[in-house]
């Protein structure tokens, strides 16, 4: 027979309640819950410390797989939807998840290959996704089978509540007297099989349950009239179990999966809880060894998930930086489709890089993909709305350039060969005036003109073979009159004007010279011309005016108002000669002197210049000789 204190109760620890009881039970999402050592009656009995931010197993998931394809996370969904495995509800929202972040990426992918084919972002159609409707029907089908787990399992908890209610009241009615006790052992015996047979109870009744059973084995055992061989061969038998416990929890330090050690460390303290005590003086040291074991899994397993967070901030830290690299890119102006398309190019690689990078804090990893999202969905947008703007102008473009088309077309055949030319060269100009086409059409209708073009210039070219020996013979024409111009230089005589001015009219009529020449030529040309002009006009004004003299003694003679009228018609000359010399100075500065054309139109306005200011000259001198004149008539 053995006294109360030899038949010491079990101390259960104060379990943490779950917030998610609808998926593991009460005692499974609590903290690690072992039994503890027996305390001397007098004496409070110490409780075990919980491990350090225990994590319940509905929170502490093994890093999520990373997902390459549609197809993939459907054929999980389907595991799910159709298999024995229970569906946990953090998986589930993981996959619709990636499900949907590759859904999205592929729709983007296509309609920028649409668009990029030169495809109408208007018209653009969404083709419907076989793969999408089969997620939906089997995600429907998981959704079902979870509720009707928690269905089942509530009501399985409820039946074992039941249960183990009826197991604590018949123990209690066998707590009666020492010589019932004895008659009932074995059919305590059996309850306490049946006990631990029994699982999962509401979480809310799992310890108050939990007690009451305590309450009443301890006060069976306290009337148990047993001799000591009996009560050493249980402590015997729970020793064995326990020292069986203690090294398989040992070896799970060995496990390298860390989140599976942990949950059979779970199990393991289950088990330790349904075994009876051991002899008073190895309780401790039992205890102390299986809680030892425990300490080194619950670190590894929280070193585990402090390494998971650590990560998972570094990932939060470098996907903020790409939503502030696209922010950055976007808030950039687009003056034109190369702006765009650069900057398309620079967001798909950010994009490539975010694909990269694993999972943020649960707390935050939506928030941060819908940041970078929506910068993206606003860049597409504009990019989009930017391109539907072009499309009116695409089409005037091509309508343009196709009627630049049509006009080479209808002069590709044509031998006029300088006015042609010109024409086509303008043509040419032009078509770099036009806006943008789609590259397509453009490639095709620039193929179209520049055949036209190289068509006539070819033609052209093959034909102006014969004229270069035609040229040739204009340049030595053209030297022999100048070396004839030349030789009258250093001759004298009344007709040097007239002979000049034939020699003028015969350069003139000779026709075109090989065009690397024609430069050199002309400047050699007005080279004599203006010193012969020089020469000429001063002679020429000498003898005008000496005729004038002479004039005027004739003019004087006819009396009346004759000087007069002659000096007022020489005074509207001379204006009107002031006036035409003026004009000419004011348009030789609108002249652009660094062109080879606007050299010789200076040359020869200069010489222009020089020959009125003569003319002037010449006026002014008529004037004086009749002021003369009439001052001797006074």
């Amino acid at each position: 027979m053995m006294d109360s204190q030899e038949q010491t109760p079990l101390e259960e620890q104060n379990a943490t309640p779950h917030s998610d009881a609808t998926t593991e039970s009460a005692v499974e999402n609590a903290a690690v819950e072992v039994e503890q050592p027996a305390a001397e009656p007098e004496q409070p009995v110490a409780e075990v410390a919980e491990p350090e931010q225990p994590v319940a197993e509905a929170e502490c998931q093994p890093e999520p797989k990373q997902y390459q394809t549609k197809q993939e996370v459907l054929d999980r969904v389907r595991e799910l939807a159709h298999g024995d495995e229970v569906p946990q509800k953090e998986e589930v929202d993981y996959l619709k998840t990636s499900f949907y972040k590759l859904h999205i990426a592929e729709r983007e992918a296509q309609l920028k290959a649409y668009i990029d084919g030169g495809g109408d972002p208007e018209h653009y159609q969404i083709v419907p996704d076989q793969i999408e409707e089969a997620f939906k029907a089997e995600m429907l089908v998981v959704r079902e089978k979870r509720q009707q787990q928690f269905r089942q399992l509530e009501q399985e908890k409820q039946e074992n509540l039941e249960r183990k209610l009826a197991i604590i009241e018949k123990i209690k009615s066998m707590v009666t007297s020492p010589e019932e006790a004895n008659k009932s052992y074995k059919d305590f015996k059996a309850l306490q099989d049946e006990w631990r047979e029994i699982k999962n109870v509401p979480a809310e009744r799992a310890n108050e349950l939990w007690r009451n059973y305590q309450l009443y084995v301890e006060q069976f055992y306290d009337l148990l009239k047993l001799n000591s061989e009996a009560r050493e061969y249980d402590f015997k038998k729970n020793l064995e179990l326990k020292t069986k416990l203690c090294e398989a929890a040992e070896k799970l330090a060995e496990e390298s999966d860390v989140i599976s050690a942990f949950h059979q460390l779970q199990k393991l303290h289950q088990e330790y809880r349904e075994i009876g005590p051991v002899s008073k003086e190895l309780r401790e040291e039992i205890w102390q060894r299986f809680k030892a074991a425990s300490t080194v899994i619950n670190k590894r397993h929280q070193q585990h998930f402090e390494s998971l967070r650590a990560k998972e901030e570094e990932n939060l830290e470098r996907k903020t930086k790409l939503c502030e690299q696209v922010e950055a890119i976007v808030a950039e102006e687009n003056k034109s489709s190369a702006d765009w398309d650069k900057h398309t190019k620079q967001i798909i690689d950010l994009q490539a890089e975010w694909k990269t990078i694993g999972f943020a804090p649960q707390k935050m990893n939506v928030k941060i993909f819908e940041r970078f999202r929506s910068a993206c969905d606003d860049f597409f947008g504009r990019k989009a709305a930017y391109f539907r703007s072009l499309k009116d102008s695409f089409k005037e473009n091509a309508d343009k350039k196709r009627a630049l088309v049509e006009k080479a077309k209808a002069l590709q055949d044509s031998t006029d060969w300088k006015s042609t030319s010109d024409k086509l060269i303008n043509l040419q100009k032009e078509w770099k005036t036009i806006g943008m086409v789609p590259k397509k059409l453009g490639d095709q209708l620039w193929e179209e003109f520049l055949g036209a073009c190289n068509k006539f210039f070819e033609a052209r070219n093959a034909a102006g073979a014969g004229q270069r020996g035609e040229e040739h013979q204009n340049l030595e024409k053209k030297r022999d009159i100048i070396a004839r111009l030349k030789a009258a230089a250093d001759e004298a005589g009344d007709n040097l004007q007239e002979r000049v001015q034939q020699l003028v009219e015969e350069y003139q009529q000779v026709g075109h010279v090989p065009f690397k020449e024609k430069d050199k030529l002309y400047a050699e040309y007005h080279e004599v011309l203006d010193k012969l002009y020089k020469d000429l006009n001063i002679s020429v004004a000498r003898r005008r005016l000496s005729k004038f003299k002479d004039n005027l003694k004739q003019v004087a003679e006819r009396g009346g108002n004759a000087l007069d009228s002659e000096r007022a018609r020489l005074m509207r000359q001379y204006e009107q000669l002031k006036q035409e010399v003026q004009t000419y100075e004011n348009n030789l500065g609108f002249l652009n002197a660094s062109s080879r054309k606007g050299n010789s139109l200076i040359d020869e306005m200069n010489r222009k210049v020089q020959k009125l200011k003569d003319e002037v000259q010449l006026v002014r001198d008529k004037i004086k000789a009749i002021d003369a004149e009439s001052a001797k008539q006074e």
